[in-house]
């Protein structure tokens, strides 16, 4: 029997753009013009359906309703839903409700591909494909993203690799510089050759030159120096420079040297060696800014920064969190041989998407991995994430703690005059009674969602003050979406952005004033 992806959508435009990139992916289309027509579809040909593609907005039963009414049928057919540009708050409600993914539009074939494909393997043992252990050697072909914006990175990738062009990889920590350094390599005519690490941050500056070129003062002789030489280890292969911009301006010079000539002279010898290796590094520096400053050589930064890729953080890339999270999940019940393979339930992929991961990939490992270790059922909820849940709104716990914060505080007199920010229109709520008692309390916000009206002196606080908490306290609530942001506090985007500018705010990091 042919298997179906079953299309539901209430635009004719929007429903032949989707039925091309599903037949382009090799997979038979039925067509719904709506949410009642998707459920008849399903009640009628269910065994057909293998997957279905829903756009969460339309007209008459939207998609979360039609997710929902699918669970009361009692089918289990995943659900793939599309939202626009922005709409993360819908997202996070649809996996909550038992969206298996989503596509934000306008989606790739490409994209819409992965997600079925995933979808279809979800429920099929004998089809999953089993991850690679860490330690195992890793190509740009094993890294697959759901989002846009690290597909562009990948194929950047896969251009480096098929040159000896020096790359820079840029972006915050833990968003996988290591690992796209080691897919260049691994698809490179060097992959059968060293790949060999330098982290510029975990090593002593005063050693780094001697860790980079060799030192002629070690007991070892030769032997020891080709041991230390990170040049020496690389020849013939890759060496990957980490955190390059905590090179030392005095190692920069050899560097640049090394970079120019493929020749490197050890610390405190006059004798010059050749070496064949190529050069990529990483930085979660602005290094444009530290060579306005004169930390880093202008020279230098030119001979390097040849090819640059940008990697965006995770909370930029939403679209990857589900696929990751799963993925994390098997590998580490494979690597920690647990008694059965670890899923992760739709309740806690909503958490994971939710929140904004300010570690980025490493951060999501290390918590997918405690959760892994420490389960107690077959799935991951949102209770494995204790650490998490209570800094994303609208999850059980936040409502309740913000309330005894907001109590002790009355109690202790230090807000005698408060002006309450309602949370009925919060992303992912309905407007619950418990649900209104708090949207964010990290400790920034101490009453939770209140702000307060009068200051520590029992005065009247000024409009500009209150606007400014207001403002801060919106760009967090819907998570920098600076559209419904500026909708909600009812002023115009080019006034928000003013206004930012007065209080100089930065809408990335609104509890932090913008550098």
């Amino acid at each position: 029997m042919t298997v179906h992806v079953l299309i539901v959508e209430d635009d004719p435009v929007q429903r032949r753009v989707l039925k091309q990139a599903v037949e382009q992916n090799g997979h038979a289309c039925l067509l719904a013009e709506g949410g009642k027509a998707g459920l008849g579809f399903l009640k009628t040909r269910g065994s057909e359906i293998g997957v279905v593609v829903i756009d969460l907005a339309m007209r008459g039963l939207d998609g979360l309703s039609f997710i929902q009414a699918v669970h009361d049928l009692g089918m289990d057919v995943p659900v793939v839903v599309q939202t626009g540009q922005g709409g993360i708050d819908a997202v996070v409600e649809a996996m909550r409700a038992g969206a298996f993914d989503f596509v934000v539009k306008p989606v790739s074939p490409e994209r819409l591909g992965t997600a079925i494909a995933g979808a279809l393997k979800s429920d099929d043992p004998k089809g999953r494909s089993l991850r690679r252990a860490r330690h195992q050697p890793i190509g740009l072909a094993d890294i697959v993203s759901a989002s846009p914006a690290m597909a562009r990175v990948v194929d950047l990738a896969k251009r480096a690799s098929h040159s000896t062009i020096p790359v820079v990889l840029e972006g915050e920590a833990g968003v996988g510089k290591e690992m796209i350094a080691r897919a260049i390599h691994a698809g490179s005519d060097r992959a059968t050759k060293p790949f060999v690490i330098l982290n510029c941050s975990a090593i002593a500056p005063e050693l780094i030159e001697s860790m980079l070129f060799g030192g002629s003062t070690m007991d070892e002789g030769e032997a020891g120096e080709r041991q230390q030489a990170k040049f020496l280890q690389a020849d013939g292969g890759t060496l990957f420079i980490d955190e390059l911009g905590d090179l030392p301006l005095e190692v920069q010079v050899k560097l640049l040297r090394a970079a120019q000539s493929g020749e490197i002279e050890a610390a405190g010898s006059s004798r010059r060696r050749k070496v064949n290796v190529r050069l990529i590094s990483a930085t979660a520096k602005n290094l444009i800014e530290e060579v306005k400053e004169g930390r880093f050589r202008e020279d230098l930064y030119y001979r390097l920064n040849v090819f640059p890729i940008t990697i965006p953080a995770l909370r930029r890339r939403k679209e990857d969190i589900p696929f990751l999270a799963r993925t994390f999940a098997e590998r580490f019940s494979l690597e920690q041989k647990l008694p059965q393979t670890v899923g992760v339930s739709a309740a806690a992929l909503a958490l994971l998407t939710a929140y904004d991961w300010p570690g980025n990939i490493r951060q999501l490992e290390n918590a997918v991995f405690r959760a892994a270790v420490l389960a107690q059922g077959r799935e991951l909820a949102p209770s494995d994430f204790v650490q998490i849940t209570a800094q994303v709104p609208g999850f059980e716990g936040n409502a309740r703690e913000a309330g005894a914060h907001a109590a002790d505080r009355s109690v202790a007199g230090t807000a005698p005059s408060l002006v309450e920010v309602k949370a009925s229109e919060a992303p992912g709520t309905h407007g619950t009674a418990s649900e209104e008692a708090d949207v964010e309390n990290d400790g920034v916000f101490p009453s939770g969602s209140l702000i307060a009206s009068t200051d520590e002196t029992g005065n009247v606080r000024t409009i500009a003050e209150i606007e400014e908490e207001l403002i801060r306290f919106a760009l967090r609530f819907y998570r920098g979406q600076m559209s419904q942001v500026a909708r909600k506090l009812g002023i115009g985007r080019s006034t928000l952005y003013r206004k930012l500018k007065d209080y100089g705010i930065d809408p990335d990091n609104p509890m932090h004033d913008a550098a």
